[in-house]
């Protein structure tokens, strides 16, 4: 009965963390509460999560379950007998990894306005500056991050590599 109203309960927890009027995380990014996410967690920071799946093979043998039965002249009393047996095996285990992305507070349209310039002058983004986080700003997004990462959640390496974003510089606070 009261089941429905947990993820009503949860989505208000998470909207409280960003600011009013703001938008909130980005489609498959993660608010993560302190001491959960990636061991070197920094405070503060917000990040997404991905999720590989796990790669299974399967595997068809066919068994030898009985031998033939051949007789001194070499001619076959009963032929062989073979089971197919059929197996799967985990190739490659299933994989999260966590990456920082901006904060919803960043996310203004302002913001996203800027990302879809610097995406424009770099030649991915083709449309009107709406500072809207919309498909084609995902889309673009996702182009201008391949072949190395592909997502349509804008990293903060990328907004980095877009200008858009300080780098942080060591023992300088």
């Amino acid at each position: 009965m009261f089941r429905p109203l947990i993820p009503l309960v949860a989505i208000a927890a998470l909207s409280a963390c960003a600011a009013p009027g703001l938008p909130t995380a980005p489609e498959g990014a993660t608010l993560l509460a302190p001491g959960e996410g990636p061991p070197d967690a920094a405070d503060g920071a917000c990040y997404g999560k991905d999720v590989t799946p796990a790669v299974i093979e399967t595997v068809t043998e066919q068994v030898l379950v009985q031998p033939p039965q051949i007789a001194a002249d070499g001619a076959i009393i009963t032929p062989a007998v073979y089971q197919t047996d059929t197996r799967q095996r985990i190739v490659q285990a299933r994989r999260e990894f966590f990456f920082e992305v901006p904060c919803p507070t960043r996310m203004t349209p302002e913001f996203i306005a800027s990302v879809q310039r610097a995406l424009e002058v770099r030649g991915v983004y083709r449309g009107a500056i709406t500072g809207e986080m919309d498909a084609r700003t995902r889309r673009a997004i996702r182009q201008f991050q391949l072949p190395g990462f592909n997502s349509d959640i804008l990293t903060m390496d990328s907004a980095r590599r877009l200008g858009l974003v300080a780098y942080d510089l060591p023992g300088v606070q």
